[in-house]
């Protein structure tokens, strides 16, 4: 936690934190502008990527923040998950869900934040714009939107995905549009890297402000995407291969966890309690730092997954496509080890 809730964990300033309630709408309006300002400006730091750390619900966000993170994201798979149901199949309890989040976010982040709307949980261009223009009204600085289609039915037309990017620029202009793109997201065989970066090329066209592909972990094929898109590239951290000094020398703008800090408490948490089970501390014995078995919060589990940096952290995380199986979903449970 930080002494110092204005700065970063480095002691560097803050953006302006979004509006709080009391505020009058022409305060809370100059407040909102200020964060989606502030957030923009964290994309443009040379060298310096935006980790983006994706929370399920306000106290994984809160705690986040304090935490001294410039910025939080919302895990799609996480909210989902956390209220029963499958990621990425556009239910209206998911949509709910999402916007219950918001709600609850709005003042209480010392930072912005930005919300994964999956591919805008259905509708035309309008709806979608209502959707991200209500998000926006409760704080959002940003949105995450991506192309795949419901249910693992492909990708949506870039067509019609740019319609949809160009309405939520129309309705809100200030807000951070990252476009996700799918292609190479859960796939055995990927398509060649042009079809991404012709997406990209009309995504941005569209309005959006930044350009997400997920699944794309090679450093050679980052490179290109970097070089190719005008747009901040995000990427999607994936453990045991990346490392954020690594993607900052790539020249990545900004680096999501997507569902990783939620797949990784869900790993801690069954760690825990088998630890608690068997009579030990968590980890075996004393717990990592000093702690005893009376202390389970401080130890960890059996089988060390990874860090943001590459390290180990205590518990075994399991794959995106194991909790979707737990949530509800079919599929694969093995598939899409670092998921969104």
């Amino acid at each position: 936690m930080t002494s110092d809730p204005r700065q970063h964990g480095d002691g560097t300033p803050r953006p302006a934190p979004h509006p709080a309630a009391s505020r009058t709408p022409d305060d809370g309006a100059r407040a909102a502008s200020a964060a989606c300002q502030g957030f923009r400006a964290l994309h443009h730091a040379p060298g310096r990527p935006l980790l983006l750390p994706n929370a399920w619900d306000s106290a994984s966000a809160v705690a986040l923040a304090n935490a001294g993170h410039p910025a939080i994201g919302t895990t799609s798979l996480g909210v989902a998950a956390a209220h029963g149901y499958p990621d990425g199949e556009g239910r209206p309890e998911v949509r709910a869900a999402t916007l219950a989040l918001a709600r609850r976010l709005a003042g209480r982040l010392p930072c912005p934040y930005t919300v994964d709307i999956e591919g805008g949980f259905g509708g035309g261009p309008g709806q979608v714009a209502d959707l991200v223009a209500e998000l926006a009204r409760h704080g959002a600085a940003g949105i995450n939107l991506e192309d795949g289609r419901p249910g693992g039915g492909g990708l949506q037309d870039p067509a019609r995905q740019a319609e949809l990017i160009a309405a939520v620029k129309e309705r809100t202009p200030d807000l951070f549009v990252n476009a996700r793109i799918d292609t190479h997201w859960l796939v055995d065989s990927p398509p060649p890297l042009s079809e991404a970066l012709a997406r990209a090329e009309v995504y941005a066209a569209a309005g959006a402000d930044g350009i997400f592909v997920p699944g794309v972990t090679a450093d050679a094929d980052i490179a290109v995407l970097v070089r190719a898109v005008a747009a901040p590239l995000n990427i999607l951290f994936a453990p045991g291969r990346h490392t954020v000094r690594q993607l900052a020398d790539l020249g990545v703008r900004r680096i999501s966890t997507g569902s990783l800090l939620f797949r990784t408490a869900l790993g801690a948490a069954c760690a825990a309690a088998d630890a608690i089970r068997a009579g030990a501390a968590p980890g075996g014995g004393s717990a990592p730092g000093g702690g005893t078995a009376e202390s389970p919060a401080d130890g960890g589990g059996a089988s060390p997954g990874y860090g943001v940096d590459g390290g180990p952290v205590y518990g075994e995380v399991p794959a995106y496509g194991e909790v979707q199986h737990l949530a509800g979903g079919g599929g694969d449970r093995s598939v899409g080890d670092d998921g969104a």
